[in-house]
């Protein structure tokens, strides 16, 4: 409601104009707290993991919650100093960057043909791979297991690297597939009018343009191999390779159960083998956000 004002010939606002009135909403702090509580929840552990790295096991025996005191280096300079430790680096090196090799490759192709083609059963086999999400790896165990000692894959890394890119693959199609559906029709047409096959469409123009999310499935592929654990352990640890050439999350079990006393050195390994794919993910998180974006609005 509007009243006149004789001074100035103008309209004075009311008081209980909705436009001038600001309520406090009572659901922003509650949100800002929920989003504190469940940061600290997830950040907790880590920060305790990383800052019990530099602290002796004698000091954490006597105050487990506390700062380092004093604070040491010596735990982080045993680790890096142990060829066991860079052992385990190359190997999930290996495995994490075969993965995600594999993974990318074999998924663009795939969701190429899905996205771009039309065929009989394509939606079908599209729902097969969303159906995929719903496998879990530990019902395949035995199977697997027995299938890679047949094949002779069994204690391998390429034993890893194979099951884990058809265990990616779901996730990588269920993201890819609507990303390329939505590059315009427009652009293909024009490329074959310029006398560019499919293939050349694929690698020239459709590939650059996918870019984010060929990136997306890329870092999830590697920080998924990075911290596998389970398919490692049934593929590598009963196999023959030695300790020395385990990937990272069999070699921090195998370090703590061997140093279980020394807590320190233990925390100090779990947060080195944390850090490259920390660092990986940290410096690729906007690129996921921008191809879960595009995948999402395709």
């Amino acid at each position: 409601m509007s009243v006149a004002s004789p001074a100035l010939g103008g309209t004075r606002t009311s008081e209980h104009d909705p436009v001038t009135r600001h309520r406090f909403d009572w659901g922003q702090p509650f949100i800002v707290l929920l989003a504190l509580v469940i940061a600290a929840i997830a950040i907790g552990p880590v920060l305790y993991v990383f800052v019990g790295g530099f602290r002796t096991t004698a000091d954490l025996n006597a105050n487990p919650v506390g700062l380092p005191s004093p604070w040491t280096l010596d735990n982080w300079s045993a680790v890096l100093g142990s060829p066991r430790f860079w052992g385990n680096v190359a190997s999930s090196m290996i495995l994490a960057v075969g993965t995600t090799a594999g993974v990318v490759i074999v998924g663009v192709m795939a969701a190429f043909v899905i996205a771009r083609y039309t065929f009989r059963g394509r939606e079908g086999l599209y729902l097969l791979f969303a159906a995929g999400l719903m496998f879990p790896l530990t019902v395949a165990a035995l199977p697997l297991t027995l299938l890679l000692r047949t094949l002779g894959l069994h204690g391998t890394f390429l034993g890893v690297i194979i099951p884990s890119i058809a265990f990616a693959l779901p996730t990588t199609i269920i993201i890819l597939v609507p990303f390329l559906r939505a590059i315009p029709d427009e652009l293909e047409e024009a490329a074959a009018i310029d006398g560019t096959t499919r293939v050349g469409f694929f690698w020239r123009i459709l590939l650059p343009l996918s870019m984010p999310g060929l990136v997306t499935v890329g870092v999830l592929a590697f920080v998924g191999s990075w911290n596998g654990y389970l398919l490692p352990l049934l593929v590598i640890s009963t196999g023959t390779l030695p300790q020395e050439l385990w990937p990272l999350p069999l070699g921090v079990t195998q370090f703590s159960t061997q140093y279980s006393q020394d807590t320190g050195a233990v925390l100090a390994y779990t947060s080195l083998s944390m850090i490259p794919a920390l660092v990986f993910f940290l410096f690729a998180e906007k690129r996921i956000v921008g191809g879960l974006t595009g995948a999402v609005k395709g």
